[in-house]
């Protein structure tokens, strides 16, 4: 599982800088610096945390597909000398497609999440920045999974993570936040973000009280009192991850759909069979 979920930190933190440009704001250096010393490794005490469950060791699992590890591939000097330079070398699907199926997974990650039940089943109040929160997490998984896509995953991974700057920026204007306070808003969230992957990263290829941290830390913000919480969030993230990973690449390259398991669900241990998407030739 180590190598299988390869972190989407370590990427991100290439390819952060063009992409808060293209969104209209840039993180300096010395603000990632703060955000990441504001969000130290932490363990959570053992009076916090009920027994671990046995839910994703289980031998019934053993049947889930199991995704072929992605060997990065060679690419000749030249690739390597326009990308080096900031652009993108010749992909396997045209760019224009995947970056359709980047906005599909975004919207999938928005739309398709009961926002109402995360706030109620983790006591998160009903705000702008707790929908961030429970974004952000979801954007996370789906960016572990496309890291294990080769280049045009990494291409894909890009324009999610603008396409939900952009959501914010939108909703910022909506909500009538003025110019000055929306900038300022958006730089504390671009921290919380980068903080907040490298903490799930390092959770998802750990064990569960690694995760459970990182959940403490950045999803419920230092706030979690019910251990019940906490046990519920790992759960879902556990076995969200296994569905996803169960995805077929190409497919998610060129539809960008993802659906997502039920928060709270009698049978958890039960893995779901994935439905095969559809589409065209053109990829749509």
């Amino acid at each position: 599982e180590t190598d299988r979920a390869l972190p989407s930190f370590y990427y991100l933190c290439q390819g952060a800088t063009k992409v808060m440009v293209s969104s209209g704001f840039v993180l300096e250096e010395a603000s990632f610096a703060r955000a990441l010393a504001a969000y130290p490794l932490a363990t959570v005490s053992s009076n916090c945390l009920t027994p671990c469950r046995t839910l994703h060791s289980s031998p019934q699992l053993s049947h889930v597909k199991q995704t072929p590890q992605h060997t990065e591939e060679e690419v000749g000097a030249f690739t390597k000398l326009i990308e080096a330079m900031g652009f993108t070398g010749p992909l396997k699907y045209n760019k224009w497609k995947i970056k359709l199926a980047a906005l599909r997974m975004y919207t999938c990650c928005v739309e398709r999440i009961n926002y109402d039940e995360f706030f109620e089943k983790c006591s998160l109040p009903d705000t702008l920045n707790s929908w961030f929160l429970v974004a952000q997490l979801h954007v996370w998984m789906c960016l572990v999974r496309m890291r294990q896509e080769g280049r045009e995953g990494k291409y894909m991974c890009r324009y999610v993570v603008h396409s939900m700057w952009e959501d914010v920026d939108q909703r910022s204007k909506i909500m009538g936040i003025e110019a000055i306070d929306r900038k300022e808003a958006t730089k504390v969230m671009t921290e919380t973000f980068y903080a907040a992957i490298f903490g799930y990263d390092e959770g998802i290829v750990s064990d569960d009280s690694i995760l459970a941290a990182a959940l403490w830390r950045n999803l419920f913000n230092y706030q979690c009192e019910d251990p019940k919480q906490l046990e519920l969030m790992v759960e879902y993230v556990r076995k969200q991850m296994q569905f996803i990973d169960a995805l077929d690449g190409d497919d998610l390259l060129l539809t960008g759909e993802v659906k997502w398991r039920p928060l709270v669900e009698a049978n958890a241990q039960s893995i779901l069979k994935v439905a095969t998407p559809t589409y065209n030739d053109t990829g749509l």
